[in-house]
């Protein structure tokens, strides 16, 4: 499947104004990842189970940790 033919969507926590977003699609056996900006640029695939663990860790305290 190319990356054209996927369903790509924004978060709902996205702006609509601003443009700066990343946009993923999801198949039963991969995860796409890419820049709303450049659609037609590069894109990261991920499994399902790490995708789900990277989310995990960002909705928890250690990874809403402000940096710095």
């Amino acid at each position: 499947m190319s990356t054209s033919e996927l369903a790509w969507f924004k978060s709902s926590y996205s702006s609509s104004g601003s443009g700066d977003c990343v946009e993923i699609a999801l198949t039963p056996a991969t995860i796409h990842i890419r820049d709303s900006k450049n659609p037609q640029g590069p894109h990261l695939t991920t499994a399902p189970a790490p995708w789900t663990d990277f989310l995990t860790h960002l909705a928890s305290t250690e990874g809403r940790r402000e940096v710095g």
